[in-house]
């Protein structure tokens, strides 16, 4: 869902980001210093060589980079306030227009990063989650018959 407002709308923006894999790339050594390097990196353009590898140096080239840019950011599977904080830190660290949009299964961490708007994803019913797979792995409603038993099997593991 997120990517796909993403592709709708990151047209409206002086820069966009979408960061995939929040949760898994700041487990990394230096991972939220890489994930910041990529969002400037992909507001920003080329912007030469981004050197700084500390987080706090970080937030101060971020703020100082975007806070007169209107930008679209998302970041996806975000599971700790720290990646909130290092990467989408305080309004002001935006232009005036600048839209965030986190992705995360823990609600609190919404709360404690004291976003304005939350919107629960509900889970699909069985139908609709077959029909939504099977467009995306067989590009039709339902599967083959060949293919409907693993289906099942898949719809019921991902819940």
């Amino acid at each position: 869902i997120a990517k796909e407002i993403y592709n709708l709308i990151a047209y409206q923006f002086e820069g966009s980001c979408f960061l995939t894999n929040t949760r898994e790339t700041s487990k990394q050594d230096l991972g939220l210093v890489q994930l910041q390097k990529t969002l400037l990196r992909e507001i920003l353009g080329k912007v030469g060589s981004l050197k700084f590898d500390e987080v706090g140096r970080g937030i101060n080239v971020m703020k100082k980079r975007l806070r007169s840019k209107k930008v679209l950011l998302i970041l996806d599977d975000v599971d700790q306030l720290v990646q909130l904080e290092t990467l989408a830190g305080k309004h002001d660290w935006f232009g005036l227009g600048s839209r965030i949009i986190i992705t995360t299964r823990d609600r609190n961490l919404l709360t404690k990063h004291e976003v304005n708007l939350m919107y629960k994803v509900e889970e699909l019913d069985h139908n609709k989650a077959l029909q939504l797979f099977s467009l995306h792995a067989f590009k039709k409603d339902r599967p083959e018959d060949d293919y409907l038993e693993l289906t099942e099997h898949v719809i019921q593991y991902t819940g």
